[in-house]
Order: structure tokens, then sequence, then C-alpha cells
């Protein structure tokens, strides 16, 4: 029976949104690009508000225009009415979401809205309604009926609001040109702050860099492994231009296969002349990833005159908790 009820739920939702999909492919597209020129073209800020479940999902959508280079907040229209209305200024952008458009605490809010030049954008199941009319844009988030057994609980209609708030946010991501640096820059903690980290902000550098020269001999490309700890030696010449690398694996392998001579030859005898190479620009995230992928644990960073300017190593990646 509850199996049999979640089916019916999740269908239901998904009809919903699929009416969603269906209108933006007609006379509702074009409202939704209407709406993201809007925003696009504000100088000050998105309000968005509502109440009750409209709000919560007003305060979550509100996050994601702010986390994706919409400068945004909520604002409670219940106390909007005791003060907190003076936070809306001219160039503001209101984003009024109620599905039957007749919230009483909301529409208290377009009088104000209209005397500053406020833009308002509607989410609601209701284009006759009082926001409906009093909106400059109206986004049509109507459903057939809500998955609740009743009719009565919103469900299908909270899914079509939080699925419209979103489109909207990533719209304008898309026409802000917002990139992987911009959303590092705004997610500066947690897993996903981490991954987004630049290679630059990890690396080891200076007189942490096991360097060698070509003609350096192996007892001491071997006490400088040793010495700075990475695993490898960067083979380099003038102005660190790199030139090859030697790895503990290298070695392994030396002193398999010419155990006898090992100890004779020069760092340019011995290195690879392919290491991995990123510039410092790429994320840590595709750094484990090469890493992974070609089974090692270390990645010289050069520049695009390949020089040297830095080694990452797998365990920074551990300490900043990308696994």
């Amino acid at each position: 029976m509850s199996l049999e009820t979640a089916r019916k739920v999740l269908q239901t939702e998904l009809e919903a949104l699929q009416g969603l999909l269906k209108r933006l492919g007609g006379a509702e597209g074009k409202s939704f690009e209407q709406a993201v020129e809007r925003v696009f073209a504000c100088k000050g800020r998105v309000i968005v508000t509502g109440m009750g479940k409209s709000g919560i999902i007003g305060q979550k959508i509100a996050a994601t225009f702010a986390s994706t280079g919409t400068p945004a907040f909520f604002l409670h229209p219940a106390e909007a009415a005791h003060g907190d209305i003076g936070m809306l200024v001219k160039g503001d952008v209101l984003l009024a979401m109620s599905y039957g458009g007749e919230t009483e605490e909301i529409n208290q809010l377009l009088p104000t809205a209209k005397r500053l030049g406020i833009g308002v954008l509607a989410l609601t199941g209701n284009k006759k309604s009082t926001l409906g009319q009093a909106a400059d844009v109206v986004l049509d988030i109507s459903v057939e009926r809500e998955a609740c057994s009743l009719n009565l609980a919103p469900t299908a209609s909270t899914a079509a609001m939080m699925a419209m708030g979103d489109a909207l946010a990533i719209a304008l991501l898309e026409r802000r040109g917002f990139k992987e640096e911009d959303f590092a820059r705004l997610h500066p903690g947690g897993r996903l702050g981490k991954q987004l980290q630049r290679v630059e902000v990890l690396m080891h550098t200076g007189d942490a860099l096991p360097c060698v020269s070509p003609v350096t001999p192996m007892p001491d490309v071997i006490y400088e492994m040793s010495r700075k700890g990475l695993g490898l030696a960067a083979v380099v010449e003038d102005s660190r231009k790199l030139v090859g690398v030697i790895t503990d694996g290298d070695l392994r392998r030396l002193m398999q296969t010419r155990k006898d001579e090992a100890l004779h030859l020069t760092a340019g005898e011995a290195m690879s002349r392919a290491p991995v190479t990123l510039p410092k620009t790429e994320l840590a995230a595709t750094a484990l990833r090469l890493m992974e992928e070609r089974k090692i644990t270390s990645i010289l960073v050069v520049d695009d005159q390949h020089r040297l300017e830095g080694v990452l190593h797998l365990h920074d990646l551990w300490t900043t908790q990308l696994f």
C-alpha cells in the first residue's frame, strides 16, 4: 500500500513537471525569457518572498541564486509588514511566490514595490489573481492536481515552484557566463569547495621542490628525493625548464634492470622524458582524477613555457578530503 502511494505521488509530481516543460515550449517560453532578462539587467538584488511552504522554497531559491552569481536574499512577507520592507530598495527585483496568488502578506508588498519602481516577477498557479495581474512577468506553475490524496497539501505545486526557481537560477548562471572559478569563489568551505580549489593552492613550491639537473649523479638524485619526501625528483635545465622526472618507481625498476651501473648514471640518463604535468590553474579534482587514471602519486606543475612551478602530491589531496 505504501509503495503504491509513493508511486502515485512521484507520478503526479512528474506529470506536474512535464506540464511546465510543455508550457515552456509555447507562449510561456517568452515569459521565462523575459524573467531571465529582467533579473540579468537588475542592478540591485533579487528579493524572494513567499509564505508557508512557498516561503520555505523561496529561501532555497534565494540561496541558489546567491550561490550561482545572482545576488539575492529571502524577505519574509509577514516581517516585511513590520519594518523589514525597508530591505527593498530601488534597483531590486521582487520575485513573489504564491500558488493561489492571493496571499495577503505578499500582496501588501506590491504597492511599495510599484512605488520604488521595483520589477515584480510572479511564480503563481493563477495568472488572473491579484499577484498575477500586478506582476510585470508571470511564470505559470499551475498543476492539474496535488499529489496529496485529498488534493489539498501543497505537493505537486511546490515541486513545480521549486523546479521553476531552479530553472531561473541556472538560466541566469549561463547568461552570466558563470564559470567553475566563480563557483569556487562562492563555495570556499566543505567538500565541494575543496574539490574546486586550484592546484596552485595545494602544490609544493620554492625550496620544497625536489630538483636536479640532467648531469646530477644518481647518489645525489636519491639524496634530493629523500630530503624533499615527495617520491620524485624533477629534472630541470636553466630557468627550471622541465626535461624529465625520476620517481621512486623509476629507481626500483632501474635497480632491477641495471643494478650494476645504476649509481653511476646521471639524472639525464635515468629520467623519464614524458612526465605528467598540469598548469597551476587546473582544479584539484582534475588532478586527483588524473592521478587515479595514470596510477601515479605526484604531478608536476608547469607554466606555459614548461618551466617547473610546483609539485602536487596525492597526500595533499587527501588532506583536503577530496575522497
